[in-house]
C-alpha cells in the first residue's frame, strides 16, 4: 500500500497541470474585463476571477448520473449558472465580451466547429480566448461526450478561420505520462469491468511498468507530438 500510493503521488496529474495554466492566464487579465466562462459547470474557476465581470453560461441539462456510462462525477450543481443555453445560441450580442473561457467543453458540444464560431462572434476585437481539451480521453459525461479529443492541427486550422491568432498552444503531459495515467487506472476499471479477482493481481505488474515510464518521461525527447493529455490554448481575436 505505501509503495502504491508513492507511485500514484509522483504520476503525472492532468488536472493540476491544466488549473494551474489557466489560473495564472486569468490572473494576468487586466482588472474590469468582462468574461463569458463558456460550459461553465460548476464553475471551477469562478474564484480566479474576483477582478473581472465574470458571467457564466452552460446549457445545464447535466445531473451527475448521465446514462449511468462511463465515468460520471455523481452530483453536478448547476444553480448558479447566469446564462442557460446552447453553446451554439448564447443570447448576447457580437463582440459582448473581452475574454472567453472555455475548459473541457468542446468534447461535449455535437458540432465544435459551430461552438467555436459562436464563441469568436461573441469576442471582441483584440479579445483573449482561453480554450482547453482533451487529446485524448475515455467516456465521460455521457450521453453529452461526442470527441475522445482534439489534435493542435485542430486549432491551428480553424482558429485561423476564425480570425483568431493564437498565442499560445501547449501541451499537458507526454507520450509516456499518457500511458502511465492508463495503467494507473488499470486496477480499478478492471474491477468494474472484468474479473475483480484478477484486478487485485494487477498492481505486482503494473508498478515495476509506472515507474519506468516516469523514468522514460523525465527523458523524454518530443513524445507530446505523439500523444498528450491535452492542449491549452491561447489567441487573441485580430
Amino acid at each position: 500500500m505505501w509503495l502504491k500510493k508513492k507511485i500514484l503521488e509522483i504520476a503525472s496529474k492532468n488536472e493540476d497541470q491544466r488549473i494551474e495554466w489557466v489560473s495564472k492566464e486569468l490572473k494576468k487579465l487586466s482588472a474590469g474585463l468582462r468574461i463569458l466562462d463558456v460550459g461553465a459547470g460548476e464553475r471551477p474557476f469562478k474564484k480566479f476571477c474576483g477582478h473581472l465581470r465574470y458571467i457564466s453560461q452552460d446549457f445545464a441539462k447535466y445531473d451527475g448520473r448521465g446514462d449511468e456510462i462511463g465515468l460520471q462525477t455523481g452530483s453536478w450543481n448547476q444553480e448558479n449558472i447566469d446564462i442557460i443555453s446552447d453553446i451554439i445560441k448564447i443570447p448576447e450580442p457580437d463582440s459582448s465580451f473581452d475574454v472567453i473561457l472555455c475548459t473541457e467543453v468542446i468534447e461535449h458540444v455535437p458540432d465544435p466547429i459551430r461552438a467555436l464560431e459562436e464563441l469568436a462572434r461573441l469576442l471582441k476585437a483584440g479579445g483573449i480566448i482561453i480554450l482547453t481539451a482533451p487529446f485524448i480521453s475515455m467516456t465521460h459525461f455521457s450521453p453529452f461526450y461526442f470527441c475522445t479529443g482534439f489534435n493542435k492541427y485542430f486549432y491551428i486550422e480553424h482558429f485561423k478561420r476564425l480570425g483568431l491568432k493564437i498565442n499560445e498552444i501547449k501541451q499537458s503531459g507526454n507520450f509516456f505520462d499518457v500511458e502511465m495515467q492508463q495503467l494507473i487506472v488499470l486496477s480499478s476499471i478492471s474491477r468494474q469491468y472484468s474479473k475483480s479477482f484478477i484486478s487485485n493481481l494487477l498492481w505486482v505488474f503494473v508498478l515495476p511498468l509506472i515507474l519506468l515510464l516516469k523514468l522514460l518521461s523525465r527523458h523524454s525527447k518530443k513524445s507530446e507530438e505523439l500523444s498528450c493529455f491535452e492542449y491549452f490554448v491561447k489567441a487573441i481575436k485580430k
